[in-house]
C-alpha cells in the first residue's frame, strides 16, 4: 500500500468534500484498490472496505490514530492513542452466504449502505438492510425477517468482523468502561481534510513567497517544504 502523495491527497479532499460520507468511503476505498473497478467497489463487503482505509491510513499517517472521547458517564474529555494493530487479529470478512434459520443472507455493502441512507429508525434501517441481503428465488415471498432480526444481525458481524468495529475505552474520572464504535471511513476522512487544509495554507505561503506554482510545491518532500516555511515565516534553522 503506498501512501498519499500531497498531490492525490488535495484531489481526493477536492473530489469528496461535497460529497455524502458514504460516497466519501467509496471515494476512499478507490483510493487505497486503484486497480479496481470503482462500481464493483461498491459491492464489496464493508469489511473488506475498511481492512482497505486501515492499510491507506497506516501508510499515509501511521498505525496509531488520536482520539478525543467524552465520557458517557461523567463528560470528562478523554484523549487517547488507539493502535490500529489492535484490529489485525479479526479475521477477514466470510466469503459466500450466512444461513440463519435456513435463509440466507450476503454481507452489507457500501451500495446497501447508501439505499438506507434516508431511514431514521436504526430498527426500521436495519430491517431494511437484512431484506437487501437477503437472497431469495426470483419471484420468491419475502419471509418475515422482524424475528430475526438480533440473530441476522449477530451473524452477520460474527462474519464480518471488520463492518463494525469497536474498541474499549475507560474513564480515568470516574472508571467507567464502554464500547466506541469506530467508523474508519470517517475519521480518515476528518485527517485527510485537516491535512489538505494545511496544505493549501502551505502552497499559498510559498506560492506568495517565491512565485511557485501549486504543482512545483507539492512536489517538493515534506521535509523541503517546512524548510522553505520556515524562511518565509523568518525562522532558519
Amino acid at each position: 500500500m503506498k501512501a498519499l502523495s500531497a498531490d492525490r491527497l488535495l484531489r481526493a479532499w477536492e473530489l469528496g468534500r461535497d460529497r455524502h460520507p458514504i460516497d466519501r468511503g467509496l471515494l476512499l476505498h478507490a483510493l487505497a484498490e486503484p486497480d479496481a473497478d470503482p462500481d464493483a467497489l461498491a459491492d464489496q463487503p464493508l469489511g473488506q472496505r475498511n481492512r482497505a482505509l486501515f492499510a491507506l491510513r497506516a501508510a499515509t499517517f501511521g498505525r496509531q490514530l488520536p482520539a478525543w472521547l467524552d465520557c458517557p458517564a461523567c463528560g470528562e474529555r478523554l484523549e487517547l492513542s488507539l493502535d490500529s494493530a489492535s484490529f489485525d487479529t479479526l479475521a477477514a470478512p466470510a466469503e459466500g452466504p450466512v444461513e440463519v434459520a435456513g435463509l440466507r443472507l450476503r454481507l452489507p455493502t457500501s451500495r446497501d449502505l447508501a439505499a438506507l441512507a434516508g431511514d431514521t429508525s436504526a430498527d426500521g434501517a436495519a430491517l431494511r438492510l437484512l431484506e437487501h441481503c437477503l437472497i431469495t428465488a426470483p419471484g420468491a415471498p419475502t419471509p418475515a425477517l422482524a424475528p430475526l432480526l438480533d440473530a441476522a444481525s449477530e451473524a452477520l458481524e460474527q462474519a464480518d468482523p471488520w463492518a463494525d468495529l469497536l474498541f474499549a475505552s475507560t474513564c480515568g474520572a470516574c472508571g467507567h468502561a464502554w464500547d466506541v464504535r469506530l467508523d474508519i471511513a470517517a475519521f480518515l476522512w476528518e485527517e485527510l481534510d485537516a491535512h489538505a487544509q494545511r496544505l493549501l495554507d502551505e502552497v499559498h505561503l510559498l506560492a506568495s513567497a517565491y512565485g511557485w506554482p501549486e504543482a512545483d510545491i507539492l512536489a517538493l518532500s515534506a521535509p523541503r517544504r517546512a524548510a522553505y516555511l520556515q524562511r518565509v515565516e523568518g525562522v532558519t534553522a
